[in-house]
């Protein structure tokens, strides 16, 4: 029991020290300062609560956008990313004319991102995270951090490909053709710059030629050889393309 006591001062005593500074008398620009002292410090939890009162309290100010953007920013550092891309957004829609919408905007896309999760579960962020960084890159095409932006969604496009492609590979190994054979066509027409793409459209070809389906292999390969001339399945697709056209 005494144990128990103690833990419970000292839990006061630490949260009666941190965080807790009067704020009702503090002009908007002190308030702000307090709030990124807290932010600053990594105090995330009380600087949550520091920019939501700001939020509420000067609508109209100045240090409004700060506010909302950091109160954004203190979610993302405490890895509570769907309240952060909430809040990022919020900026995005309702402060438009905010030196933070381009950096918002590329925040919500990171937010997603993090949520992103390994390609065998459901990839709803990964397409939101797609979405938003395509935003960024449209509505911000010279923003520095475009670079990065275009990295991440060749990243994040490489897992929804890999994904289908494995889809394809259950089907294929189910022998339910004509699905596996769809699912391979999306990975090479919907993914084509990723390495899943000559890999989707090589299998399909071999499943066109295992079920006798002759004329549409030999169109295939056609199509492949003009998209991946450079393919280390080329080679062994011409040879197959000459020999069946001789045919």
């Amino acid at each position: 029991m005494k144990n128990v006591l103690v833990v419970l001062l000292l839990s006061i005593l630490i949260f009666g020290c941190s965080g807790t500074k009067e704020t009702i008398d503090m002009s908007a620009d002190e308030h702000l300062a307090y709030a990124m002292e807290l932010y600053n410090n990594e105090d995330y939890q009380f600087s949550i609560r520091e920019f939501q009162s700001i939020v509420l309290q000067f609508p109209g100010n100045t240090v409004n956008d700060d506010a909302q953007f950091f109160l954004a920013m203190s979610y993302y550092k405490d890895e509570q990313f769907l309240l952060a891309a909430y809040e990022f957004s919020k900026l995005i829609r309702d402060i438009k004319g905010s030196e933070f919408v381009s950096m918002s905007q590329f925040m919500l896309a990171e937010s997603y991102y993090q949520l992103s999760p390994p390609y065998q579960l459901d990839q709803s962020y990964t397409k939101k995270a797609i979405s938003e960084f395509q935003a960024f890159l449209d509505f911000f095409p010279v923003d520095p951090k475009g670079e990065e932006a275009e990295r991440k969604i060749s990243e994040l496009n490489l897992k929804m490909a890999e994904k289908l492609f494995e889809s394809a590979q259950i089907y294929e190994k189910m022998e339910y053709f004509n699905a596996s054979i769809e699912y391979y066509t999306k990975v090479y027409e919907t993914y084509h710059d990723t390495k899943y793409a000559p890999l989707a459209h090589q299998k399909k070809i071999n499943i066109l030629l295992e079920k006798e389906k002759i004329s549409d292999a030999v169109e295939n390969m056609k199509l492949f050889l003009v998209k991946y001339p450079d393919s280390e399945f080329a080679p062994e697709i011409q040879n197959l393309h000459d020999e069946l056209s001789k045919n």
